[in-house]
């Protein structure tokens, strides 16, 4: 790719928490999904790593946001600023002409109709000439290696940011998918919750998600893998004065107890809705875990003690989508499931 490129291939997984960006099958960004823009002029200020510093913190004159919620755009605007200020970090060199770019987006299963021509809005308004959308969940047993178009039957469940995925694939399409608005924000915000209610503590949302990333857990006895205790600081929220709580994995896997069972329920209810053929090679299979969810501890062992079906969780987890987004990008004659 010189100074005269005309065409440039990227594929992106636009997710709630972090948007990844590939290109020639290699991760070239890997930042949150936020963007800071100038409260007067709307204009960019910064995005991905530098905007999630300004989270929480800002001034009058700035604005952050988190473009994406529950897996869907919730502001269009910052979205295509965002996708904008991102793609430009994939190639910094200098260029005669702006390449036209060819886009693989992954999008979550449960997405409207009106929710897919807003994803693809966003990208053909940040410069997506040739855009083309493919399934999280597909994109995800793609990216796990999974051989997605076999007769064979496999379910993916994909936790992550703000939408769970769960989908049974067999002969390159979705057997059953369903998409619940219960994910790792919503583990998040339990905490919060949980910390405000029951040690008088305000925390934010960038501390309650690094309380979920040191102890977070999805069961009350990990055995030896139990992570020590963390200190968490903040004001209390009747006296405003400051305060040191340790908190233990077992308080957090009994307030997340509620939202990790409403994903029990959901994948129970796909597997209801499985053809019995299908259901004897997930069976054999077993189910896999994907996204940033699947870190959470004993969540796998908590799904197969609950459902009796073996869980693995994929090999790294949190690029799982991306992965697969890059490989539909090498394969988009191939691959029918790809939506244009």
């Amino acid at each position: 790719m010189g100074l005269f490129s005309f065409q440039q291939e990227i594929a992106m997984d636009l997710g709630t928490a972090n948007t990844i960006i590939l290109q020639n099958g290699k991760i070239v960004v890997d930042e949150p999904s936020v963007v800071a823009l100038d409260r007067r002029t709307d204009k960019m200020v910064a995005v991905g790593g530098r905007a999630k510093l300004m989270y929480e913190k800002e001034n009058e004159n700035i604005k952050t946001i988190r473009p994406l919620r529950d897996g869907v755009i919730a502001d269009f605007n910052a979205c295509e600023q965002m996708m904008r200020g991102l793609i430009k970090m994939v190639n910094t060199r200098a260029r005669l002409f702006t390449p036209t770019l060819r886009m693989v987006i992954g999008v979550p299963s449960g997405s409207t109709e009106v929710e897919l021509r807003a994803v693809r809005d966003s990208a053909e308004h940040a410069g997506g000439r040739d855009v083309y959308l493919i399934y999280e969940p597909m994109a995800a047993a793609v990216g796990i290696g999974l051989d997605v178009e076999a007769p064979e039957g496999n379910m993916v469940v994909d936790i992550g940011g703000g939408s769970t995925e769960i989908a049974v694939i067999s002969l390159g399409g979705i057997v059953k998918n369903s998409s619940i608005r219960v994910a790792g924000d919503d583990f998040t915000s339990d905490i919060q919750e949980y910390m405000s209610r029951q040690h008088n503590l305000k925390v934010s949302e960038r501390m309650a998600e690094r309380i979920k990333i040191h102890v977070g857990s999805a069961l009350t006895d990990l055995g030896d893998e139990a992570p020590e205790e963390y200190i968490v600081h903040g004001p209390n929220k009747i006296t405003a004065l400051p305060m040191a709580v340790p908190v233990c994995y077992q308080e957090i896997a009994h307030c997340l107890d509620k939202s990790i069972a409403r994903i029990e329920t959901a994948v129970l209810d796909a597997l209801e809705n499985t053809p019995p053929e299908i259901y004897a090679d997930i069976i054999h299979n077993g189910i896999y875990l994907a996204g940033g969810g699947a870190l959470l501890r004993g969540l796998a062992k908590r799904l197969q003690d609950k459902i009796n079906i073996p869980f693995h969780v994929a090999e790294d987890p949190l690029h799982c989508v991306a992965r697969g987004t890059g490989i539909a990008l090498k394969n988009v004659d191939k691959f029918s499931f790809l939506m244009r």
